[in-house]
C-alpha cells in the first residue's frame, strides 16, 4: 500500500511538476553529474564563507554549471525520461557546450570588460547567441514552454520593435548581435540582478531546506500539526493548515508542498468526511502560501531585497503579517466547512502528545530560530543560510536514523544542486525579460498604457496589475513572474501613484504567487486534486474561496502599509491585526456560507462587506463592519435551525 501511495505521488510530480521529469537511470554519466552537483554547491558554501567572486564570474559559475546538470539531467521530451538508459551524445555535446559559453566569461573576463568599449567581436556575438539559446532550451527542460515563450516574444520585441510586418525589413529594432551581447555580456540581462542573487543567497537556502527536510523535519511538522489541531471540529483540515505553513518555512514550492503534505493529509481530510474537492483544495491553498511564509520564503523575496535595497530581515517582517492573515482564513474557512456539514475532531487516543513531541524532537526546530535570530540581529542572509546549514548537519548527527554518513553528505551535496536547477533557470530567462525591458524602454510604455486603462485611478490601476500578475503566474514560476513585473509593473504603481515601495512589490509578489491556485491553470490545485482524486478545476475554485485573503490584503496594504509593518504604533499595530483576523472570520463565513447557522445570500453578503471593512486599518470603518457582523450573529442566534441543517458536535 505504502508503496503505491509512492508511486501516486511521483506520477503526480511527474505530471504537474515539470522539474520531476528527470532522468533516472543515466548509466557512467551519473558519476559526472555527482561531480558538478556536489562541486556547484561546495562553491556555493566555499564562496559564502570566503566572500563571493565578483559577480559576473559567480554568475557565470553557477549557471554553466547548472546548465551542465540540466542537460545531462533532463530529456529533449516529456517521457522520454522512462525511455532512455544513458543521456544521449547530443544531449552531453549541449551540456559541455554551455558550461564552456557561461565560463568564457571567466576564462576572458579582462578582454570582455575591454570589448563593452571598443566593442564585441564575432566569437563574442557567437558566444552570447549560443548561450541564450542554450540557456532557453535548459528552461523549456526543467521549468516549461510558457516562460520560455514570454522571454522569446520579448527578445522579438527588442529585435522589431513596435513596427508591423510589412516594415521590418526597412524599419529593423535592435540589431540582433547588439541584443545578444547586452543580455549576455552586461549586468541587465542574463546576469543581472537575478541571477546574482540567486547565485548569493538562494542556492544556499535551497540548501537548507535540504538539509532540513533529511532531519525528518517534515513529519515533525506534520506531528505538531495533528497535537495541536486534531481533536478540534475539522481537526484533520486544520491540522493539514499549520502543517504546510510550517513546512512552507523551509520549501517554497506550491507543487512540491503540496504532494509532499498532501499524501499524508488529504487521505486523513477524505476519511473524516471532508469532500474531495475541498481536501485538495485546503492543501493547495495552504501550500501555495508556503512562498509568503518567513522565515525562508519563497526565491523571489531574496530577489525583492535586492531591488528594494533593504535588509531580508526587512522583507521577514513585513511579510509577518500577511502571512498570518492568509493562513489564519483558510484555517477559519476549513473550521465553517466542518461545521456546515459536521465533521468533529478525531479521538485524543489517536493523536500524538504535544508535550512529548517537544521533549523528543524539539530540537529540530533550532535551526529555524538560528535563521530568524541571525537574520534579525544584522547578519547578511548569506552568513544567516551558512549558520543554519551547518546547526541543521549538527542537528542530523544527534538521531540515530537522521545522521548522515560521508555517503548520505555526498547524496544531500549533490540534491542540493538539483533542487536548485528549476530556479537558476527560471532567472537566468527572467533576466532576459528584465533585459529587454530596459533595453527597450518597454515600462515607461507598459506605464503609460496603464495610466490610460485605469484613467489614473489607483484602484484601477492595481486590478489591470493584478490581472498581468495572474495571467504571467500561469505561465511563469513565481520567481520570474515576479521579476518581470517588479521590473515593469511595481513601478509605475511606486512612480505614478506614490505606492510605498515595499507595498507595491509585496503587491505583485503576491498575486504571482496566487495564480498557482487561479483557475484555468493552478498547478497546485491540479497536483492535491491528483491525490484527492477530486474534480481539478472545482478543486481550484475551492481553493481560491479559501484563499480569499490572498486577494483582499494586498489592496489593503497599499492603501495603508501598517499591515507591512510600516509607521506603526503598538497600539495600532495591535488592534489592525485584532480587528483583520475578526474580519477575515466574517470574509471566510461568506465564502463558505455558514457563521453560526447556514446563511441567507444577503447574510453572505453583509458578512462579506463587514469583513472588508473590519481588515481595513480604519477605526471609523471597522466599527462599522464590526455592528454588521454582530448583527448578522444576532438574527442567526434568533433563528431557528434551517430544515437539514447539520451541526458539528465539537466546537472550536
Amino acid at each position: 500500500m505504502k508503496e503505491n501511495s509512492q508511486l501516486d505521488v511521483k506520477q503526480i510530480l511527474e505530471k504537474y511538476d515539470r522539474e520531476s521529469n528527470y532522468r533516472i537511470n543515466i548509466g557512467k554519466w551519473a558519476w559526472v553529474v555527482s561531480f558538478l552537483g556536489v562541486a556547484l554547491t561546495l562553491f556555493h558554501l566555499y564562496t559564502g564563507y570566503f566572500g563571493t567572486l565578483p559577480s559576473q564570474q559567480q554568475g557565470a559559475i553557477h549557471l554553466g554549471t547548472a546548465l551542465g546538470i540540466m542537460f545531462l539531467l533532463f530529456p529533449a521530451k516529456k517521457g522520454l525520461q522512462k525511455k532512455q538508459k544513458s543521456v544521449p551524445w547530443y544531449d552531453a555535446v549541449l551540456a559541455f557546450t554551455a558550461i564552456y559559453v557561461t565560463y568564457h566569461k571567466i576564462i576572458f573576463f579582462d578582454s570582455i570588460l575591454q570589448s563593452r568599449i571598443s566593442g564585441y567581436g564575432m566569437v563574442d556575438t557567437a558566444i552570447s547567441i549560443c548561450g541564450i539559446l542554450l540557456l532557453l532550451e535548459a528552461t523549456r527542460r526543467t521549468v516549461g514552454i510558457p516562460i520560455v515563450i514570454v522571454a522569446s516574444v520579448a527578445i522579438l520585441y527588442a529585435v522589431f520593435g513596435n513596427h508591423m510586418p510589412t516594415q521590418l525589413l526597412s524599419h529593423p529594432g535592435f540589431a540582433v548581435d547588439r541584443i545578444a551581447t547586452d543580455l549576455w555580456y552586461k549586468e541587465n540581462g542574463v546576469f543581472g540582478t537575478p541571477i546574482q542573487i540567486s547565485a548569493k543567497f538562494i542556492f544556499l537556502f535551497l540548501f537548507f531546506g535540504v538539509i532540513l527536510v533529511h532531519t525528518k523535519i517534515g513529519q515533525f511538522f506534520n506531528d505538531i500539526a495533528l497535537a495541536l489541531t486534531g481533536r478540534f471540529t475539522g481537526g484533520t483540515a486544520k491540522t493539514a493548515v499549520v502543517a504546510s505553513a510550517l513546512q512552507g518555512m523551509v520549501s517554497g514550492s506550491s507543487v512540491g508542498n503540496t504532494v509532499a503534505s498532501g499524501s499524508f493529509t488529504i487521505p486523513m481530510m477524505k476519511k473524516s468526511g471532508f469532500k474531495p474537492e475541498f481536501a485538495a483544495a485546503t492543501e493547495a491553498s495552504t501550500s501555495t502560501g508556503g512562498q509568503i511564509m518567513p522565515p525562508i520564503m519563497g526565491a523571489a523575496a531574496f530577489i525583492m531585497m535586492e531591488y528594494l535595497g533593504v535588509s531580508y530581515g526587512t522583507i521577514m517582517l513585513a511579510a509577518i503579517v500577511p502571512a498570518a492573515l492568509y493562513f489564519t482564513g483558510i484555517f477559519i474557512g476549513t473550521h465553517f466547512e466542518a461545521k456546515k456539514i459536521g465533521v468533529i475532531g478525531l479521538p485524543k487516543a489517536q493523536l500524538p502528545v504535544f508535550k512529548q513531541l517537544m521533549l523528543k524532537d524539539g530540537y529540530m526546530l533550532l535551526p529555524l530560530f538560528i535563521i530568524i535570530g541571525t537574520i534579525m540581529v544584522g547578519f547578511t542572509p548569506q552568513r544567516a543560510a551558512l549558520m543554519g546549514i551547518f546547526t541543521a548537519f549538527i542537528v542530523s548527527l544527534i538521531r540515530k536514523d537522521t545522521r548522515m554518513s560521508f555517503k548520505k553528505v555526498f547524496l544531500v551535496l549533490e540534491e542540493g544542486a538539483r533542487v536548485a536547477l528549476p530556479v537558476i533557470a527560471a532567472v537566468g530567462t527572467a533576466g532576459i525579460i528584465a533585459g529587454v525591458v530596459s533595453i527597450t524602454g518597454l515600462g515607461a510604455k507598459f506605464a503609460a498604457s496603464i495610466i490610460a486603462l485605469s484613467g489614473g485611478i489607483l484602484f484601477f490601476s492595481l486590478i489591470f496589475t493584478m490581472v498581468a500578475c495572474i495571467i504571467l503566474g500561469m505561465g511563469l514560476p513565481t520567481t520570474a513572474n515576479y521579476v518581470v513585473t517588479a521590473t515593469i509593473a511595481a513601478p509605475v504603481l511606486i512612480n505614478d501613484f506614490g505606492v510605498l515601495p515595499i507595498a507595491a512589490h509585496m503587491f505583485v509578489f503576491y498575486f504571482g504567487i496566487v495564480a498557482d491556485i487561479t483557475p484555468p491553470v493552478c498547478l497546485a490545485a491540479y497536483a492535491g486534486a491528483g491525490i484527492a482524486r477530486a474534480n481539478p478545476f472545482k478543486s481550484g475554485v475551492t481553493a481560491v474561496k479559501l484563499a480569499i485573503a490572498a486577494f483582499i490584503i494586498p489592496y489593503v496594504f497599499i492603501y495603508n502599509p501598517i499591515l507591512l509593518m510600516q509607521d506603526i504604533t503598538p497600539v495600532s499595530i495591535i488592534i489592525s491585526i485584532l480587528t483583520a483576523i475578526i474580519g477575515m472570520t466574517a470574509v471566510s463565513s461568506a465564502v463558505v456560507g455558514f457563521f453560526i447557522r447556514n446563511s441567507y445570500s444577503w447574510e453572505r453578503l453583509i458578512l462579506f462587506f463587514s469583513g472588508i471593512m473590519l481588515i481595513v486599518p480604519d477605526i471609523l470603518i471597522s466599527i462599522i463592519g464590526l455592528a454588521l457582523l454582530m448583527g448578522i450573529w444576532y438574527i442567526q442566534k434568533q433563528r431557528k435551525d434551517d430544515s437539514g441543517e447539520m451541526k458539528a458536535r465539537i466546537s472550536i
